[in-house]
């Protein structure tokens, strides 16, 4: 199975999770979600892969949430699903399926625990913070 990435380039921690990944010495299929988003299916199928809810999956910031009323407990799991599919921009990022599983990668790091092969070698993130040290140590 191949390393599939729901990618936003903009966003830092997609880019790090996207080099974590390639510095793995893996080549994901990358899926820019908001150019080619998810159908409800496959969005569906994601959350289930990821063990978690569709509410889990809402990105609140830079998205029309608080507008869209998205905080309100009496929406169901599948109008939070039909609202992402509506708006691309209110699914968070990045998620990453690979053989080992899927998960939401906030933080980046988190995708080292998914991937074949996480020992990706000294690795620092844009912001200069430290992930895994010349010593092979994950800063974590």
């Amino acid at each position: 199975m191949s390393i599939v990435i729901y990618h936003n380039p903009k966003c830092g921690t997609s880019r790090n999770t996207l080099a974590m990944i390639r510095q793995s010495g893996e080549e994901p299929e990358v899926v820019e979600y908001l150019k080619s988003p998810p159908s409800r299916e496959r969005l569906a199928q994601l959350i289930r892969l990821m063990s978690i809810r569709p509410r889990d999956l809402l990105r609140r910031k830079g998205t029309p949430y608080e507008e869209l009323g998205l905080d309100d407990p009496k929406l169901s799991d599948d109008q939070i699903i039909d609202f992402m599919i509506a708006h691309p921009i209110l699914i968070n990022r990045p998620i990453v399926v690979t053989s080992k599983g899927a998960r939401l990668c906030r933080p980046s790091e988190a995708v080292l625990d998914i991937l074949p092969n996480p020992n990706i070698g000294p690795f620092i993130k844009e912001d200069g913070e430290v992930i895994i040290d010349e010593k092979g140590i994950r800063r974590v």
